[in-house]
């Protein structure tokens, strides 16, 4: 299975999620062709009403650390409650360019 579907899987199953989106930006980093090594995740519930910025990103890591073990690198959490991201538009921030490895200026 894809990793891009295990993480949707994990977390839809997980999360009572109003909102969830799973992108691959492993091609925006300093590895092979074909990666699956780094992904931005949006998702929205209400679960995470009350809990802060590391308890919300906790939870999702405790969700995908068999993953990580497996080769999953990194993952740019956004994790709102329906009214936050109400108020951001429902927008999630844009992810910066990779500086690492071989993509140095």
């Amino acid at each position: 299975m894809k990793r891009e579907t295990e993480l949707n899987k994990i977390l839809s199953s997980n999360f009572d999620c109003d909102y969830l989106s799973v992108i691959n930006e492993s091609h925006q980093h300093s590895v092979p062709e074909n990666s699956e090594t780094h992904f931005k995740v949006t998702l929205v519930s209400q679960e995470f009403a009350g809990m802060n910025k590391v308890k919300r990103h906790q939870q999702v890591y405790k969700l995908t650390g068999e993953l990580m073990a497996q080769g999953l690198h990194a993952l740019a959490l956004h994790l709102y409650t329906p009214d936050e991201w109400q108020s951001l538009n429902e927008l999630s921030p844009a992810s910066p360019q990779c500086m690492g490895g071989s993509k140095r200026a």
